[in-house]
This record gives C-alpha cells, structure tokens and sequence, in this order.
C-alpha cells in the first residue's frame, strides 16, 4: 500500500466525525513550525523560517495545545530545521501518545546526532528528507556544497536502522523534470516510503525569480504525471492532474493550519496576512470563502498540495470513478 493502514483509517475516522457534526471545513493537517531556526538558508524558503533565534522557540505545552485544539490526525513538524528544536525528543513522544501521525520535514544535515538512537522508530513517525534534485541543483537551492551526500547517506542510514522515510522535492522554474526522474529512479532503488513532488510557492519574501507561472507548472507537471506513474509517489493522481491542468478545484486553506512562534497564521501555510493568538480567533476570523475562491492575487500561481489535496478528498464522493482510482492507487504501491 501507498500509505499503511494506521494512517488511512485515522484520516477516514477524521472525515467521519466531522461530517456527523455537520462540518465543512475541518483541518486535515497541522503544520506545527516550533522553531525559526534552521543551519541552512535555501535560496526557495520564506526569509523568516530560517532567521530566527532558538530562544524564541515555542514551549512544548504550547505546541501540544496547538495539536489539542486543531484535532487534525496528522502533524506536520517543519520549521525552521527542527532537529535544532531541544524539546523534539518529547514532543515526538507526546504526538504519538495522542495517537497522531507525525511527518518530520527535515534536510537531513542532523539525523544522524539529534534523531537516530534518540528517537526510536515508530509506525506514526516518518522522516520526511527534503531534495530538489540531485547533488549539483540540491546543494545550489541549498547554498551549500555537501547537504545532497549528507541528506542521501541519512535516508541511506534511516531506512537502515527501521526508520519510515519519505523525500519530498519542490520543482521551482529552471528545475529539469528529467532530473526529477533520475532523483526518483535513485530512491525508489534505496527504497524510500514515498516521494512528494510539488511546485514551489512564490513567498513574497522571496526576490529571486526561481517560480513557476501557471502555464509552467501545467507543462511541467504532464512530465510529472508520467514518472507517477512508476514511482511511489505520494501526491494523488487527481491533485497530479490538477496541477497538469487537466482538472480544476477550489482552494483548501482550512486544510492545512499552521502553528508558529508568531501564533496562528492565516490564512493557510504559505500565505501570513494575519497572526491569530488562539485557534478561535484565527478559525473564526478567516474569510474562508474568499481565499477558497484562489481569486486574491497571491494565489494565482499556487497549486501546493497543502491546499489541493484536501479539495481532492472532498470532492471524491461526487465521483464515483474517482473513488475507485484512489482505491487503486493506494493499493498498486
């Protein structure tokens, strides 16, 4: 199967509750950001999630409050680098005593000090490595030579040692979809739990011109769609196809919460226009219509899964046939 059993019945049960309450929208994810510290600074990432002071991280009461009050299944431990977080030992601890699945977004650079033999393998965890191509293009977007050798010989090692261990690459505009191919070839033959492709977002505290319009996200994702089909990717065939723009979807925001030292920011994981001290105040506060509508110009040129793959979901009982594909694709892995 493409994803175990644990992690498909906890995200069944999830819709389950929620639309016997009547609920629309309800988060699948949350992106829990402790910390704005990271020892790399890639040329795609927002400024301010890798300039910020370790003093300045969240307590850990404050990130399980954040996990109490969102009740998404899955959480997402990103950040910042957060293998620099001190407390992620016991914060993983407490994630998995409340029975969540844990994605850890990492580059890899301290697996070996801070994760293996200090937090022990676990169903609900998985160690999600970040490349964005081989050695050359990945150490580039990284600034720094070394982090593609390091980063492979941690996936190497993690799978070694019993660990769940996933890649995840972001396809930015001179990114070569041949490229994308011979990463996925190299760890498909490692054998990685899955693989996550997806076009890189435009933060606006980013200047460099490395992002793909619209147009070229459609061009490069029919490549894209292809490779899916040999590769254990984790993105679903219809998000694929929508980002090939071959099918169309509403935005999911509320799909995707993120927690941060700053508070709760809206209205999703790309787009910080608000800062919410409470999840009420950010739930309630968001104009959820507006930004579903991808009508603000932010969202022009976005089709990240963070906001899409939830509409995927909601919109699989309208078609049967496609219910049945996602059945299929989960079993072919």
């Amino acid at each position: 199967m493409r994803f175990p059993v644990h992690i498909m019945t906890d995200t069944i049960q999830n819709s389950v509750r929620n639309a016997i309450r009547g609920r629309r929208r309800y988060p699948f994810v949350l992106m829990l950001e402790p910390l704005y510290t990271c020892n790399l600074a890639c040329i795609g990432c927002a400024i301010e999630r890798h300039t910020g002071k370790l003093s300045d991280r969240l307590p850990i009461e404050k990130c399980l409050k954040a996990l109490d009050d969102s009740q998404a299944p899955v959480v997402s431990i990103c950040g910042g680098e957060p293998t620099i977080y001190p407390e992620l030992p016991a914060l993983v601890d407490e994630i998995i005593r409340r029975k969540r699945q844990i994605y850890l977004c990492t580059n890899g650079l301290l697996l070996d000090e801070k994760v293996f033999g200090v937090i022990p393998p676990h169903k609900r965890l998985m160690i999600n490595v970040h490349l964005d191509g081989m050695r050359e293009t990945h150490d580039k977007v990284c600034d720094r030579d070394g982090v593609f050798d390091k980063a492979i010989a941690m996936i190497e090692e993690g799978l070694g040692r019993g660990y769940h261990v996933m890649a995840n690459t972001t396809v930015f505009k001179e990114t070569s979809v041949e490229e994308v191919e011979e990463l996925c070839d190299l760890l498909t033959g490692m054998g990685v739990d899955g693989m996550l492709v997806s076009p890189g977002y435009h933060y606006e505290s980013v200047d460099a011109d490395i992002f793909l319009t619209k147009s070229e996200i459609h061009q490069k994702f029919r490549r894209v769609l292809e490779i899916s089909k040999k590769h254990k990717l984790t993105s679903t065939p219809m998000f694929l196809e929508f980002a090939a723009g071959l099918r169309e979807y509403k935005c999911s925001p509320w799909s995707t919460v993120t927690y941060t030292p700053k508070g709760w920011k809206g209205p999703c994981y790309l787009i910080g226009k608000t800062w919410s001290e409470t999840f009420e105040e950010f739930w309630n506060g968001t104009d959820w219509e507006y930004w579903e509508s991808r009508q603000d110009p932010m969202c022009r040129n976005c089709a990240m899964h963070s906001g899409f793959e939830a509409s995927v979901v909601m919109e699989l009982p309208k078609n049967p046939g496609d219910i049945v594909r996602m059945i299929a694709w989960n079993l072919a892995a």
